[in-house]
């Protein structure tokens, strides 16, 4: 009885860690500096399944120049939702050479799916409103070191 007790608060501590990891943003990602014209964005790179899963999530604020470039293995309509993210953002669905092929508003903590209007492999998310600040739309180019040559 005493290893079950042991085993069983064993795993009790483990999942109240699990879940105490995952409601942690993420803030020691890569990094790498894209421009749209003359505006420079400091983006972390989200790369890997886990990494593009968490993404934004739990996050309370993000500085006005920064955002998150997701990065996936092959194009593909992408859709993003806003569960457990409490920042507003825009997510911008990118070709391959950097081309914003749409953009998209999206609202903290819903389920609501925002997709790319063709296959893409790239989807900045910046604070809600910042690519119509700088007059950024649809067709504008981004560049930057995942653009170069494309």
């Amino acid at each position: 009885m005493k290893h079950f007790a042991t085993g069983l608060l064993f795993l009790v501590t483990f999942a109240a860690g699990a879940a105490l990891a995952q409601a942690t943003p993420q803030l020691e990602l890569p990094r790498v500096k894209l421009s749209a014209g003359m505006h420079l964005i400091d983006t972390q790179v989200a790369a890997t399944p886990q990494q593009r899963a968490v993404g934004l999530m739990y996050r309370k604020e993000m500085p006005a120049h920064e955002g998150m470039l997701f990065v996936f293995e092959q194009p593909a309509v992408q859709c993003f939702w806003m569960k457990n993210t409490l920042l507003p953002l825009t997510a911008a669905f990118v070709a391959d050479d950097g081309t914003i092929v749409n953009l998209a508003d999206m609202k903290p903590q819903t389920t609501e799916s925002h997709c790319s209007k063709q296959p893409v492999r790239y989807v900045l998310e910046m604070n809600l409103g910042w690519f119509a600040k700088k007059g950024i739309k649809d067709g504008t180019k981004l560049g930057g070191t995942p653009f170069d040559g494309k």
